[in-house]
């Protein structure tokens, strides 16, 4: 893996844990394959840091920042809602929370299944996400089948500016529903950016797009002058979901 040389300034003190002593290289100086950078920690000062300048972390032995370019985004608004899959949402029966359980969706995110035998999301994730979900940094939406947990998202959240980091279902389309949830509700909240890193074929069906990395980063700007707040609201049936929704 190519290396890259690590820049660190002083850090403010143990009495402003959202700074950091380390400065990344500028996105733009990734590789052909989007890799960045190697090293560093993940406390929440050093992954905020990491968010605001269009970088996410992949591995953690070692840890390794990334910048893809193109980046794949889901335009607020232009998510593609299918007719089947509107028919699953009318008549799945699921209800949907935020933030009911982001501990056990980060660990439905991160369990081995059929074609993924291994995944990134490495126990020093885990601790490092659920502490910036403390922090209020870090969002989730589940998915219920009565008190079952059988899908959900998570991701980090600054500003106008969301990064959808992974999702997971346990009973088919349970993944869907989880985006569909997440999409209304960051368009509901004012938010200018929904990320989601890298396309996948999933994430194409259901409308997202890929833009290059300067486009990116000139939204990535936006959202972050953007005022949005990700506001606490009650669970409710996924149906829903196909209501008329907007900025609130």
């Amino acid at each position: 893996m190519p290396s890259a040389k690590w820049d660190s300034s002083e850090s403010r003190g143990d009495s402003e844990p959202l700074t950091t002593r380390y400065r990344f290289p500028h996105a733009s100086s990734a590789d052909e394959d989007g890799f960045l950078a190697a090293g560093g920690d993940l406390q929440p000062g050093t992954l905020l840091h990491a968010y605001r300048n269009g970088i996410f972390p992949w591995t953690t032995h070692p840890i390794t920042w990334w910048s893809p370019d193109p980046r794949a985004i889901i335009p607020l608004g232009g998510l593609h809602v299918s007719r089947s899959l509107r028919k699953v949402i009318r008549t799945c029966g699921f209800t949907v929370s935020f933030d009911r359980a982001f501990p056990s969706v980060m660990d439905g995110c991160s369990e081995p299944r059929p074609g993924r035998e291994e995944t990134w999301i490495s126990p020093q994730f885990i601790v490092a996400y659920r502490r910036l979900h403390g922090l209020g940094y870090a969002h989730s939406v589940e998915i219920w089948r009565g008190t079952a947990l059988v899908g959900g998202l998570y991701g980090v959240s600054i500003d106008g500016f969301f990064a959808g980091e992974s999702m997971f279902s346990v009973e088919e389309n349970a993944s869907k529903v989880a985006l569909v949830a997440m999409e209304e509700r960051l368009r509901s909240d004012g938010y200018a950016l929904f990320d989601v890193q890298l396309m996948t074929p999933h994430l194409r069906s259901m409308g997202s797009v890929e833009i290059p990395r300067v486009e990116y980063l000139r939204r990535l700007a936006e959202a972050l002058a953007a005022r949005a707040a990700f506001q606490a609201c009650a669970e409710r049936p996924a149906r829903e979901l196909l209501r008329p929704s907007g900025p609130g």
